[in-house]
């Protein structure tokens, strides 16, 4: 029992190179360096790259805050295998089969070395993002714990690793397929078969995404423990059907619960501060409107969404990326919007989401639905306007939408109109009593388990004893 209790674990921690996977990486790094761990935090060079560019780094290391602070977080690179000047949005497809196929050599070398390092303390487990197709190989070779971390909802994992039960059914991988609410999934009581992950609604599942997701699930179910960056009271049921398969573990949130300049920041583009405009507004009228790091959007879509806008009258915050229309193309807010909202309106190329949602002026959220901007949209307890684009962000939404029932669709489907966009930005910033009342709750529920005695922080004590007790077998 002592030699458990005084046994240091060093974690290697390697996300999936995409903003929305950094991010709780990040912030699971900290967690579990505050608790003792000692880790090792690696980047690909490209992500290094764009981090060190966005944040200004001085010394190379964005942890060098928290190591400063007593915690031992150590800080890597490794290649993908392409070199730093391949544009990998452009050649996503390229990008993932390099993913799928060569990215496990530059980690392999990478641990090997690691370990002929000998490092102390030695390392113990591996902490790779469930979206990697590796991770049971390498941790076998290395006879390391290997642990999936899980960055979406419980919900979506479940359906995933219920792809057999779609398939027998008729509701994937046929030209034909069911449209029949689906109610056969274990832990999920009903879903419609337009609220599944974007891969499970692809009639060709031999493109590229799809073959890269189902790989990385077929892994992910080889861990020793699945740890997910969601709540046990948020999807109790789900969870409990995933601990039946195998040991899984929600800890979420997994962020700062206070935001402080002081909170380790891998933001892969510069962010402005918009504090003393957002000062300007009263409480509860501006309604922030982002879709991620990565999601595109057509021309038509963001026209009909600027004019709902228009149609509103609200004060908003827009993040537009110079990329969000998938090409190089720089205008791309429409013509005259800019001054015809001069007085209640900011159009910006990127910002800190959580400095922007914590401020007491913003009562709403147009959002793409990506989990991690869920869930800090209910920690700051602003209701969500729901326009899913593409992966788990359907799922997300039915949770939000229908489940928890904290926010509205943007539109039915995928055809946004000006006016039904007008209407539901009203009924978000409306302050809808129902609305506030159950964003209100689900907050709490956050906050409770992120309490001492709350269901995250016993399942992360939990964890980490279990995983104690696996690193003690292998020695």
């Amino acid at each position: 029992m002592e030699l458990k209790e005084h046994l240091q674990p060093h974690a290697v921690l390697i996300p999936l190179p995409l903003q929305g996977h950094i991010t709780p990486f990040t912030h699971l790094a900290m967690k579990l360096a505050s608790k003792g761990f000692t880790i090792t935090f690696v980047n690909t060079e490209s992500t290094h790259q764009k981090i060190a560019t966005a944040q200004s780094l001085k010394d190379d290391n964005p942890f060098s805050h928290a190591q400063e602070s007593g915690l031992d977080i150590r800080y890597a690179k490794i290649s993908d295998g392409f070199p730093l000047s391949f544009d990998r949005t452009a050649n996503a497809g390229q990008y993932v089969e390099g993913l799928i196929h060569v990215f496990q050599a530059h980690v392999d070398d990478f641990v090997e070395n690691l370990v002929l390092s000998k490092p102390n303390p030695p390392i113990s487990c591996i902490i790779a993002d469930s979206f990697h197709v590796w991770a049971s190989t390498i941790a076998k070779k290395y006879n390391l714990v290997n642990v999936s971390f899980w960055t979406e909802p419980a919900t979506v994992l479940t359906v995933y690793y219920h792809m057999d039960l779609l398939k027998s059914n008729g509701h994937f991988g046929c030209h034909d397929k069911c449209e029949d609410t689906i109610r056969y999934i274990p832990g999920i009581q009903a879903i419609e078969p337009s609220d599944l992950p974007s891969y499970c609604q692809d009639a060709d599942t031999s493109t590229v995404m799809p073959r890269f997701v189902f790989k990385c699930i077929e892994d992910a179910q080889k861990a020793d423990f699945v740890i997910g960056n969601t709540v046990q009271e948020l999807e109790s049921s789900t969870i409990s059907v995933l601990q039946e398969r195998q040991p899984f573990y929600a800890i979420g949130p997994v962020f700062p619960t206070s935001f402080t300049k002081r909170t380790i920041s891998m933001s892969l583009l510069p962010a402005s501060d918009y504090t003393d405009w957002l000062n300007s507004k009263q409480d509860g009228t501006v309604l922030y409107i982002s879709f991620g790091s990565l999601a595109n959007l057509s021309k038509q879509d963001i026209m009909e969404i600027a004019q709902g806008i228009l149609i509103s009258k609200v004060n908003f915050i827009w993040v537009l990326r110079h990329n969000i229309l998938g090409s190089e193309e720089r205008n791309i807010s429409p013509l005259g919007f800019k001054d015809e909202t001069i007085d209640r309106g900011l159009v910006v190329p990127w910002c800190s989401q959580l400095a922007v949602l914590s401020h007491p002026a913003v009562g709403g959220f147009l959002t793409h639905c990506g989990w991690n901007s869920i869930l800090e949209s209910i920690w700051c307890k602003v209701p969500m306007v729901c326009f899913p684009i593409l992966t788990d962000q359907f799922t997300n939404r039915k949770l939000v939408v229908d489940d928890w029932r904290i926010g509205v669709n943007l539109c039915t489907g995928r055809l946004i109109r000006r006016e039904v966009v007008a209407d539901n930005i009203g009924r978000i910033m409306s302050k809808s009593d129902e609305l506030r009342k159950n964003i209100e709750k689900t907050k709490m529920i956050l906050q409770n388990a992120l309490s001492d005695e709350g269901s995250s922080e016993k399942n992360l004590n939990q964890f980490i004893q279990d995983m104690k007790n696996k690193i003690l077998q292998k020695k």
